[in-house]
């Protein structure tokens, strides 16, 4: 997998891993060091400081006299102190480092944050307690010191476990290539090699139950194939001759022999691979509220800190110590290291949801606009249609044949057209003859010998042309239906006649009715006749049409919506669409299959399904309604706990202390990680 040159100032969470001075090095010393090893690295540095700070707490706690005055004991010793400002030390300089090297990080870039607010409380209360050890009047906090450093390190452990897992989408992706590809040598022998040697236009045998290396084309055998971690089709697809497979997807029955077409970056699960990085490092609007609200809570912090203090010392009378009490536990409190892994936690599941569910999400703020959006413009052919001609009518006018037998004639015909009609009518067929003659008729349609007989296929004009007698009113009410009609002739008389469409899909019915629940306007736009427009409308339930749209036309329909005040998405293939995506305000690339359009739309959608649009849209409402939340959780105890931790309420004897200050902080981180965990596609 290649190296990430990526920046640890984009890192989702409110502080900066480089901070954390055990950590402090350079990318281009570790190439292709990926996010993930550089998380599992970090998880267990935390684990093991914490399990350090942890031994050392039990010991600190048994010898602080503060702690003996509460169990009602006396441990005390000649030269206790001393082993207890030896023992605080380690935790202060081993345990602390990370914070106290972010906190240094933070006052060069003038970036005040999280790392700020711990280095501050631990180092008070630290050097606080060490001047007492000197002689200093007061009492010794180094039992706090100890349990803040531990209850922090414990925090960041679980936080980095948290987004260790949450990022690991890319990883997943990477290991679904096999190491090893059987290649077919010219002497039909296999030999394995390493599927990165594997160059386009190899031949590879792939045994059933193997995953496969790479893109390409069945040239050889028949089989299912899983490809529900790419798409999210959890149907095992039918492979056969000449059709496509893509790489990471599993072999299930059949041995496949395949033609290689796209190795490296070009092959889809590199692309896919791009966009879910594009995905965890493009910037969330929400991201910046939260990063915005953790800055303010540090000036907030150290204010209310520094007031509590004074208010304390010089207007109070109270002891340094008990002034210095508080100063630590308002610090502390409003630690906004919750705050700074609210959203990051939400984006990182939420992208993970969208990629298993085969959608991938290239600009976060597009995708968090989707919630809000009043219309979604849908492209007719292959979005809400199939896209490819189907026979849907057989239309018998002669007793002698059977419908089987019209379609089989038409069909061996055709077997010489490269008309888009022609494929309709074979695909219909199960078998056909082998024609004796073939010759075209210009501009109406096509005629020869088949089994014998003289068979003609044509247009509706050619039959009125030779003025041949047909039930008009069941022509013309299968025509009103947007489909095209053409006629079989055999032997000179007519036989019957085939209708074909471009066929409905069963999801757009499905996603249309889901779109109006929600309240969506839902609009077509095609280049097809009126005709066949409003009949498609009709069937769907589609609010608006735009019919015999020309392509540059698209991204001007779009406008006209924009201009009504409406918040609009566009639905397109991303190919003729491009423009009217790029002007839309959430650009959804559908149906991009084996080659993903990596520039088009905001968002990329794997399968042809118009139901994913509906998803996309109930993910988007999720992830904000849990992006919300978090804030509330992450923040909200602030408003009620720094007024305690200041010592608001101490007449009336409640009081918080550091300690219990820095518990309070890392249930809400635990209880922020565990709600982000918790999202679904769709919430009631």
């Amino acid at each position: 997998m290649e190296n990430h040159n990526h920046n640890h100032e984009e890192h989702h969470h409110n502080h900066n891993p480089e901070d954390h001075g055990h950590h402090d090095h350079d990318h281009n010393e570790h190439e292709g060091h990926s996010h993930h090893e550089h998380h599992k690295q970090m998880v267990e540095d935390f684990k093991f400081r914490f399990w350090w700070v942890l031994a050392l707490t039990i010991p600190i706690l048994a010898l602080s006299p503060m702690i003996q005055h509460f169990l009602d004991v006396d441990w005390r010793f000649t030269g206790d102190e001393w082993i207890l400002a030896a023992l605080s030390s380690v935790v202060f300089f081993f345990g602390g480092w990370p914070f106290l090297s972010g906190l240094v990080d933070e006052v060069k870039k003038k970036q005040p944050g999280m790392m700020t607010l711990i280095g501050l409380a631990i180092s008070i209360a630290y050097l606080y307690s060490t001047a007492v050890v000197f002689g200093f009047e007061g009492d010794l906090l180094y039992w706090e010191l100890s349990t803040l450093v531990g209850i922090m390190l414990l925090g960041h452990w679980i936080e980095m476990r948290s987004v260790m897992s949450a990022s690991s989408a890319l990883e997943e992706l990477a290991a679904l290539l096999p190491g090893k590809a059987h290649l077919v040598k010219d002497d039909g022998s296999t030999e394995d090699v390493p599927v990165e040697e594997l160059k386009q236009g190899d031949n590879v045998l792939i045994k059933p139950g193997e995953k496969i290396p790479a893109d390409g084309n069945v040239v050889k055998g028949e089989s299912s194939v899983n490809e529900a971690m790419l798409t999210g089709e959890s149907k095992p697809v039918s492979k056969s001759k000449g059709d496509e497979v893509i790489g990471g997807s599993v072999n299930e029955k059949g041995s496949l022999t395949i033609e290689i077409s796209k190795t490296g970056d070009d092959s889809f699960l590199s692309q896919v691979m791009k966009l879910v990085e594009e995905a965890q490092q493009s910037k969330s609007r929400t991201q910046d509220l939260a990063n915005r609200a953790a800055f303010w809570l540090t000036i907030v912090a150290i204010t209310a800190g520094l007031i509590t203090f004074g208010a304390w010392v010089f207007f109070t009378g109270e002891s340094f110590d008990f002034a210095m009490n508080r100063t630590v536990a308002v610090m502390v409190i409003t630690c906004p290291h919750a705050l700074g892994l609210a959203i990051p936690l939400v984006v990182s599941r939420s992208t993970s949801i969208a990629a298993t569910n085969g959608f991938l999400i290239r600009d976060r703020a597009a995708f968090e606009q989707a919630r809000n959006l009043d219309a979604v413009i849908f492209d007719k052919t292959g979005t809400l249609t199939e896209g490819t001609f189907t026979v849907t009518d057989i239309l018998n006018f002669n007793d002698q044949y059977s419908d089987e037998e019209i379609l089989k004639y038409a069909a061996s015909l055709e077997q010489n057209s490269e008309h888009p009609l022609a494929k309709g009518i074979l695909e219909k067929a199960d078998e056909t003859w082998e024609p004796d003659e073939f010759d075209s008729i210009t501009g109406k349609g096509i005629k020869g010998k088949v089994n014998g007989k003289s068979v003609k296929v044509v247009s509706p004009g050619y039959v009125r042309e030779q003025e041949l007698d047909y039930p008009e009113e069941d022509v013309e009410e299968i025509s009103s239906q947007g489909k095209t009609v053409v006629f079989v002739i055999l032997e000179d008389e007519l036989a019957g006649a085939i209708a074909l469409g471009d066929e409905i899909r069963e999801s757009s019915k499905n996603a249309i009715i889901a779109m109006h629940d929600m309240g969506i306007e839902c609009i077509m736009l095609t280049g097809d006749n009126r005709q066949t427009a409003e009949y498609v409308a009709k069937e769907l339930g589609i609010d608006q049409v735009f019919a015999e749209v020309l392509p540059d036309e698209k991204a001007d329909k779009v406008k006209e919506v924009q201009g009504q005040g409406k918040l609009v998405a566009m639905t397109g293939d991303g190919v003729n669409d491009a423009p009217a995506l790029a002007q839309a305000d959430v650009g959804i690339a559908i149906g991009a299959g084996s080659d993903v359009a990596v520039e088009t739309g905001d968002i990329v959608l794997v399968k042809n399904n118009p139901e994913d649009v509906t998803a996309l849209v109930k993910l988007s409402k999720s992830t904000y309604r849990k992006m919300v939340q978090n804030l509330w959780w992450a923040s909200g105890y602030n408003i009620g706990a720094i007024p305690l931790a200041a010592g608001a309420m101490y007449a009336w004897g409640v009081i918080l202390s550091p300690a219990v200050g820095a518990i309070l902080m890392s249930l809400s981180t635990v209880i922020v990680a565990v709600n982000a965990r918790f999202l679904k596609m769709s919430e009631s």
